[in-house]
């Protein structure tokens, strides 16, 4: 009697787990496959920029680079009570439901989110509820949405994008690694019963291809797998998604899959748009029965990004290009207009920073007037109604380029 009455719980058990996981997309073998069982090639954006800010993206090339920096230039500029409210303004207007939806009619069907740690340290932290709103709008419009850790505690990269100190701290110290699972743990209670978030990318670009990190490489795959454990006791359902060393490029870093719901990303940004460059990745997939995705490529001119997403689709690849949203380059889905006088700001951000500069920075800061007019146009701009719309990036992906953004009506709560 005890061991049928362990027989029926263990297939109740089991048919509770195929039916959470058949509302989910999830991994089969080597592709993602949707709630239904039904193939899932991924076509996504990346929101870079939103809730991670890139020096690059605001021109500010030879000045203020990780978000630390920025974020120290805006508070310098327009000190403490403007600087607060200018960035809570900054992420409700970079990112609303007209956005969701021009990314919807254009054709896409998912969206990689780039998330910096410091947003997400406690329950009710600030950075859930603009992404409550993104997760809304997105199943509202049958968006799939893709959570990537950009910068994580500690710093996976140790350079501008991941907002460290200057070195990747995160394989060698305990206490950052133990910060790192409270993060993915917290977001994946957070998360773990809805379907509109298709996985999370773990960590985003690990240990630069700067010679001197590589001894870091065989720390990476054990960090997944001791995050991999922690997030599955929160989370059942949903993909790990897991990019290999020297900027999501470096496969050579993994064994055998560890986790039954996991696919693996890779990154490829200016190289030649051909097969050669992904061949590594397609035959990892073939030993391991594994999906992989190209998570980030881009930057690049129309006709490369024609032809390298034609190769990735041609071998069953799905893909998301970087970024969405920029200021004046066209090599992104929309782009952001400058505001007049941006680029007083722009060189004043490319002088020397830190106190002993202090009289020389004072010397060249613009007039207060025009520093807050500037911020204030800004905030206007980054709305996709006030953007460009670049064409020729769409049809390069081979998606639909009129879509020019409209009103929409009954913002999710």
């Amino acid at each position: 009697m005890i061991k049928l009455r362990l027989l029926v719980l263990l297939l109740l058990l089991l048919a509770w787990t195929l039916q959470g996981r058949a509302q989910f997309a999830h991994t089969d073998h080597k592709q993602i496959v949707d709630g239904a069982g039904k193939p899932l090639l991924l076509r996504a954006t990346n929101l870079g920029n939103w809730m991670v800010p890139e020096g690059y993206m605001w021109l500010f090339l030879g000045g203020s680079q990780s978000p630390a920096e920025i974020r120290a230039l805006v508070l310098e500029l327009l000190g403490p009570e403007a600087s607060a409210a200018f960035w809570q303004k900054y992420r409700e207007n970079y990112v609303k439901r007209e956005d969701i939806a021009l990314l919807h009619r254009a054709g896409f069907n998912a969206i990689r989110v780039p998330l910096h740690y410091s947003l997400f340290e406690s329950d009710d932290a600030e950075g859930f509820q603009p992404l409550d709103r993104l997760i809304a709008w997105s199943r509202a419009e049958n968006l799939y949405l893709i959570l990537d850790l950009h910068a994580a505690p500690g710093g996976q990269t140790g350079t501008n994008i991941d907002d460290s100190a200057g070195y990747p701290w995160l394989y060698q110290s305990p206490q950052e690694q133990e910060h790192l699972i409270a993060i993915w743990r917290r977001l994946a209670a957070h998360y773990r019963d809805e379907p509109a978030v298709l996985g999370y990318d773990l960590l985003n670009e690990p240990i630069p291809h700067f010679p001197k990190l590589a001894p870091l490489n065989p720390s990476l795959e054990p960090l997944y797998k001791k995050l991999s454990g922690e997030i599955r006791k929160e989370d059942g359902h949903h993909i790990l998604f897991l990019g290999g060393a020297q900027w999501d490029t470096n496969f050579a870093v993994f064994g055998k899959p560890f986790d039954a719901n996991t696919a693996y990303t890779f990154h490829k940004y200016w190289t030649a748009p051909d097969e050669s460059v992904i061949r590594q990745y397609i035959d990892f997939r073939e030993r391991y029965d594994v999906p992989i995705w190209m998570g980030e490529s881009g930057e690049n001119t129309d006709e490369w990004i024609e032809q390298f997403a034609k190769i990735l689709e041609k071998n069953n690849i799905g893909w998301a290009f970087w970024p969405y949203k920029k200021m004046e380059k066209p090599s992104a889905v929309v782009s952001i207009i400058p505001p007049a006088d941006w680029a007083k700001i722009v060189e004043f951000a490319k002088l020397p920073r830190g106190t002993g500069h202090a009289e020389e920075r004072l010397k060249a800061r613009p007039e207060q007037e025009t520093i807050t007019r500037v911020f204030a146009e800004l905030l206007e701009s980054v709305r996709v109604q006030k953007c460009r719309v670049n064409e020729g990036y769409l049809k390069a992906l081979g998606l639909k380029a009129d879509v020019a953004p409209a009103s929409v009506g009954g913002a999710a709560k």
